[in-house]
């Protein structure tokens, strides 16, 4: 048997060719992930330990000097006495910092929390790539691809900040660096060291002393020889390999992102692939009936049987796994230029091949193919040895138990969304879960049904294969002949076609509702904003807006953070008395006129979570205060993304801000003003964004950005894996029918009718697939609706119809071009040679 199984394997190359294909699609995936994964793991580590090489010991003040003339630790003569340690070779001060600055055309150049450097130069740690180093006031020096990313030469002005009005400078050199951070998409700007000082400490003081050992003496130990002569309150040490697992940990997490979305494709590609294996194998064991029962007649038992397919999949898996992984270390290599962009690139370094992708390789692509030929091979071993005796397959008819599992799961998941529709208020964690598992039952039920839907769906198409006149009604007979096979292979297109149309509703509804929250919550036309509440506006900027031409109003708003209901929350430190100009506020209850110490609004969300309305009482800790304190609730507005969770005071929220006496916001509303004469009003500032309502849409929307990525990513996986699957199916049965198509050339259909008899055989099966996919993804995202609309009042169900008429050709493009090889097998056929087959 196990003979057997090799000759079959040999003997049918281009028939087991697709499945390959397709498990070899996901096996590439899942392993080139791995691989990927590994490898920028790898790299992130070697690159932080190139950033830290030299450095034994960093020494770091607990506290900042309070005052410019306050006394510091870090100074010349820690450093002088530091060097005096036994086992220090070399001692080399620093001054670190952050800032941010403008491209060329005014515009913040890559600004991200935790990247954008800034330091004294050190010709050690920056050595001089063009120009020359900063050497006075007013003069810096950054890395090569800040200069490049940002359009900057040499001789430039340019405006930067540290934290608090901007600066203007000029570009005196270019510099390299090693630092990950900076790789990895970040800044750096170097000042010269008195200029550091002044910016990022107090003049004299460092931010910290980079010590580096002698040969022979271990990190730990000089570590424990400075930290004895350190003051225990003022300063402490930290080693150079703790560095670089922080800084790897940290790169790490900015970049963990990219390693999600090819794992997603990769399961939906075995998902899909699952199917695609499944109907191979059971056209292979329909083609082969006579062969294994002939197997049955001569002593082949049952388990010979069974085994002899599983041994024919496991074959079949290891041979994608082995290309699946070839494959996947194409993907692992091209992923870092896919994911890198605006000038950020990932860590370089060597493709780490470890244990983990080979046996994720073998354990899929053999694991998912044995699986999925269990069935069919059960199957087959209850083919009777009579069956040897007849001349041709028989169709397999329906499974009643089948139908019955497809028709309780189909109510059991529309019953699950139907309920969840009604009920579920929120997005909360439970009814994501339950809505996720409603829509996968919901789409095995289809696939279960599929055979059963497949009949009176495809005689719905009677009218149109009329007008294609005998090809056209042959090419339906035949996709009615054999319905589970029909459906074996609209399956695929199904599973992607939900998926895409599913997902690309939910997105489009969304960006509705964040564009329409965005217009009802904001009556400004422009939005300045520091970003966090751990920066503040310069207050002569809120001056400067509000006498900008053309500006009418200028709200400040100061925001901050408070704990309600256990969790914290956003809140909004606004004027009362010119709120109503550049906020709309929806109230369900109460309004702001009482607004003021002691007491706040809340949004509907906050209010619903509490339990708690107008007139109730919270217990709220504001800001960076010490204790709790008991708040009168004045007003619960509708969800409003400007005022956020919370409205209070302004000079409440600013007493007990985490800059006190700051402000965070300020909300423009004005006749002909510009982003321009913002900018300019508030000195260029790059810690500053100016958003205009569609700049605030899109950041809001950043998510539904990434999801329409995905979208399309599956939908390209579903097609192609969907094309492969109904070029195996025709192409089997083109090589059953071969005496039937010879019959149909002998009684005068000529070439071009038999292409064509294919084709929209092919069409028939890719629209019943969609047709299915449609109706149970834009089901699914008819409930998911009830779930998003608990986070965003103006949630509505928005069909995107310009997608989902893209995606229906899509499909049926495949379908088309995928009849196009069996198609032209099939008119190649000799009329006589065909009938004279047995």
């Amino acid at each position: 048997m196990l003979t057997t199984a090799l000759r079959n394997v040999l003997a049918h190359k281009a028939r087991l060719l697709m499945t390959v294909l397709a498990v070899c699609l996901g096996v590439a995936f899942v392993s080139g992930t791995l691989v990927f994964a590994d490898s920028t793991a790898a790299a992130h580590r070697a690159a932080a330990s190139r950033d830290f090489a030299d450095v034994a010991v960093t020494v770091t003040a607990k506290e900042s000097p309070s005052a410019p003339d306050a006394p510091g630790v870090l100074t010349d003569a820690l450093a002088h006495r530091l060097a005096e340690v036994p086992g220090v070779a070399a001692v080399r001060p620093s001054v670190d910092g952050t800032a941010v600055l403008n491209a060329a055309d005014g515009t913040p150049l890559r600004v991200k929390r935790g990247t954008n450097l800034a330091a004294a130069y050190d010709p050690a740690r920056h050595p001089v790539a063009e120009g020359r180093a900063p050497a006075a006031e007013g003069e810096i020096a950054v890395d090569r691809g800040t200069a490049s990313a940002g359009g900057l030469h040499l001789g430039d002005p340019v405006t930067l900040a540290t934290d608090g009005p901007a600066l203007t400078v000029r570009l005196v050199g270019t510099v390299t660096t090693r630092d990950s951070r900076v790789t990895a998409g970040g800044t750096l700007v170097l000042f010269d060291r008195a200029t550091a000082q002044k910016l990022f400490s107090t003049p004299g003081n460092y931010t910290g002393i980079d010590v580096s050992a002698e040969p022979g003496t271990g990190q730990y130990e000089l570590a424990e020889r400075i930290e004895g002569m350190l003051p225990a309150d003022r300063a402490e040490v930290t080693t150079g390999q703790a560095q670089v697992a922080q800084q790897a940990l940290y790169v790490g997490t900015l970049t963990r992102g990219y390693q999600k979305m090819p794992m997603v494709f990769a399961g939906v590609a075995l998902f899909v692939g699952s199917f695609l294996v499944v109907n191979t194998f059971t056209m292979l064991i329909s083609r082969r009936t006579r062969e294994i029962a002939l197997l049955r007649a001569v002593g082949a038992t049952r388990r010979q049987v069974v085994r002899s397919l599983l041994a024919e999949a496991a074959l079949v898996g290891v041979v994608a796994s082995a290309l699946g992984f070839v494959l996947g270390l194409g993907v692992a290599a091209v992923l870092p230029d896919l994911l890198s962009g605006d000038g950020a690139r990932l860590p370089e370094g060597p493709l780490v091949i470890g244990a983990r992708p080979v046996a994720a390789a073998l354990f899929v692509g053999v694991g998912v193919t044995v699986l999925a030929a269990w069935l069919p091979s059960r199957r087959a071993a209850r083919i009777a040895p009579v069956e040897a005796l007849r001349s041709a397959a028989r169709p397999a008819g329906r499974s009643r138990p089948r139908t019955v599992a497809g028709a309780a799961l189909l109510l059991l998941g529309t019953g699950l969304l139907v309920s969840l529709a009604g009920s579920a208020e929120d997005a909360s964690e439970e009814n994501l879960r339950s809505a996720m598992l409603g829509c996968g039952v919901l789409v095995v039920a289809l696939v279960l049904l599929a055979p059963v839907l497949a009949p009176p769906v495809v005689r719905l198409t009677g009218p149109l294969a009329r007008r294609f006149g005998t090809a056209g009604l042959l090419a339906r007979q035949n996709a009615l002949r054999d319905p589970r096979r029909t459906a074996a292979t609209a399956a695929t297109l199904l599973i992607s076609t939900a998926l895409v149309s599913g997902l690309a509703t939910i997105g489009n509804s969304t960006g509705r509702a964040l564009d329409r929250q965005a217009a009802a919550g904001l009556g400004a036309d422009y939005v300045i904003s520091t970003g966090d509440t751990m920066t503040g506006l310069d207050p002569a900027a809120v001056r400067r807006v509000a006498g900008t031409p053309g500006v009418r109003t200028a709200g400040a708003v100061a925001d901050s953070t408070a704990v309600i209901g256990g969790r914290v929350r956003e809140v909004s430190g606004v004027d009362p008395a010119d709120v109503s100009a550049t906020m709309r506020l929806d109230f369900v209850s109460g309004s702001l006129q009482d607004l003021g110490p002691g007491r706040i609004a809340v949004s509907s969300s906050v209010a619903r979570e509490t339990g708690v309305g107008a007139g109730g009482r919270l217990n709220t800790r504001l800001g960076r205060g010490a204790e709790f304190t008991e708040y009168t609730v004045v007003g619960v507005y509708r969800d409003n993304p400007t005022a956020r969770d919370a409205i209070g005071a302004r000079d409440e929220v600013q007493r007990d801000s985490y800059l006190p006496g700051s402000l965070q916001r300020i909300l423009v509303r004005g006749d002909g003003v510009s982003e321009g004469a913002l900018r300019t009003a508030v000195g260029n500032n790059p810690l500053l964004k100016v958003q205009d309502r569609a700049a605030l849409v899109r950041e809001a929307a950043g998510t539904t950005g990434d999801l329409l990525t995905l979208m399309y990513g599956l939908l390209a996986i579903g097609v192609l894996i969907s094309g492969l699957g109904i070029v195996n199916t025709l192409a089997m049965s083109v090589a059953e029918r071969t005496r039937e198509i010879g019959a149909l050339r002998a009684l005068g259909m000529d070439r071009a009718a038999v292409r064509r008899m294919i084709r929209l055989e092919a069409l028939t099966v890719a629209a019943f697939g969609t047709l299915l996919g449609l109706a149970g993804g834009l089901f699914g995202a008819w409930a998911l609706g009830a779930l998003a609309g608990g986070a965003l009042d103006q949630y509505a169900l928005a069909l995107p119809w310009g997608t989902l008429a893209l995606l229906c050709l899509a499909s049926l493009a495949v379908g088309a071009l995928a009849a196009a090889v069996p198609a032209r097998r099939a008119a190649a056929l000799s009329p006589l040679e065909a009938v004279a087959e047995a």
